[in-house]
């Protein structure tokens, strides 16, 4: 992988608001603002590149599967030890065996060696989404219109749309009021888009808004319509601790919600599926050392809360020093994996989002940072693959449906 610098588009930071990213600018603690879509740069990946990348994603998102039915299944974490709420496993239980529909994930990979190695998995409330699916598909259509970039994510999402058999053909788009950076909101309007392409009727609220009929046991939205399908851009950890909460953990609803995603990528959220991976797939060439609640034999290593995000409360442990990330996350439970540095390129500490929609690798998104840690601040960077032109439209139809 390479980085070159390049002239920004004229007009870039109308351009991408006027498709989608409401946010291309990321306001600073000073008051200032830093691009948060960079296109001052561009990354440069190798065919080679993308199909590796592509089997270990879709190698590693079979092994997470696995070890989301062992976390559930077995006597090795409670719901407390994994800090959800009292009932959470045997609903997740249940939501494997249904084979309950999930839509998509991401991972965090760092390739700063002969493999990638994968920092975490984001299977609940993955973001990054319209930047990754849109925002750099338009830049390359601008800069390179003859070349090509691993990203299938927008066709993927609407083909997994079209795939489900929902009832009335309708699905509701969740999103928290509480979240004001118009992040999980663009996210949502997005997912919402490419169901309404596949041909759903689709409504869209905040997830305040959600209601319960206690006479039809129902869940309603603020119209009196009956929720049976909806995505919500929610964790689960957060919402089962709820009031409404407890009608899915008690089971008292007439019939459950379909909810994408779906309780059991409870599993995929909490760091605690990284540890479980090395107990399951010890020396795997794609994964990192890491224990549950110690640091093991690790000398350099990272503390990860369990249900910790954009790089909040991590602690790095190297014989060079300690860096402690703060931020609004419990501590008291932590993840120790072994610390593996990001690749930096002239400064710029570069991890690698890799996508992941319907079990299948679908693209992938660069992150940049000035530290260690891959946090609010970080810049998102396009790329391209080198020397590769643009598959035909019948090529890209039967990749889709392999």
């Amino acid at each position: 992988m390479w980085r070159h610098l390049i002239k920004a588009r004229d007009g870039w930071k109308d351009r991408v608001i006027e498709q989608g990213l409401v946010f291309p600018m990321t306001d600073l603690p000073d008051g200032s603002e830093t691009p948060y879509w960079n296109e001052s740069a561009w990354y440069e990946v190798s065919m080679d590149e993308v199909l590796h990348l592509e089997r270990v994603t879709e190698e590693l998102y079979g092994m997470c599967r696995h070890a989301a039915e062992v976390m559930a299944t077995g006597d090795r974490f409670s719901d407390t030890q994994l800090g959800l709420a009292s009932g959470t496993l045997p609903l997740v239980r249940e939501s494997l065996r249904r084979e309950d529909p999930s839509v998509y994930a991401r991972f965090d990979l760092a390739w700063n060696g002969p493999e990638p190695k994968m920092l975490e998995i984001n299977g609940d409330t993955p973001t990054g989404l319209v930047e990754s699916a849109v925002i750099q598909w338009n830049w390359l259509e601008d800069v390179f219109p003859d070349s090509d970039q691993w990203n299938s994510v927008h066709d993927r999402l609407v083909k997994w749309w079209s795939e489900q058999r929902f009832p009335g053909n309708e699905a509701h788009f969740f999103n928290s009021a509480s979240e004001t950076t118009g992040e999980e909101e663009m996210t949502v309007a997005y997912m919402r888009d490419t169901a309404a392409m596949a041909g759903l009727q689709t409504y869209g609220h905040v997830i305040e808004e959600l209601g319960w009929n206690s006479a039809t046991r129902e869940f309603v939205d603020m119209g009196g319509r009956v929720v049976r399908t909806a995505f919500k851009l929610y964790p689960w950890e957060d919402m089962l601790d709820e009031e409404f909460g407890s009608f899915i953990l008690g089971g008292i609803e007439k019939a459950p919600v379909t909810w994408i995603e779906p309780v059991w990528k409870t599993m995929l959220s909490t760091k605690a599926i990284l540890p479980v991976l090395w107990e399951l797939y010890p020396d795997h060439p794609n994964l990192l050392p890491a224990y549950f609640g110690h640091p093991g034999e690790l000398t350099e290593w990272v503390a990860k809360p369990l249900h910790g995000r954009e790089g909040s409360n991590i602690r790095i442990h190297t014989d060079e020093g300690e860096h402690v990330q703060d931020g609004p996350y419990d501590t008291e439970n932590c993840v120790y994996q072994q610390w593996y540095p990001l690749p930096s390129f002239e400064g710029n500490r570069a991890v690698i989002g890799s996508w992941v929609v319907d079990g299948v690798a679908a693209g992938m998104m660069v992150r940049e940072s000035d530290g260690p840690i891959t946090d609010y601040y970080a810049r998102f960077v396009p790329h391209a693959i080198a020397m590769e032109a643009r598959p035909s439209e019948e090529t890209i139809q039967a990749w889709l449906a392999e």
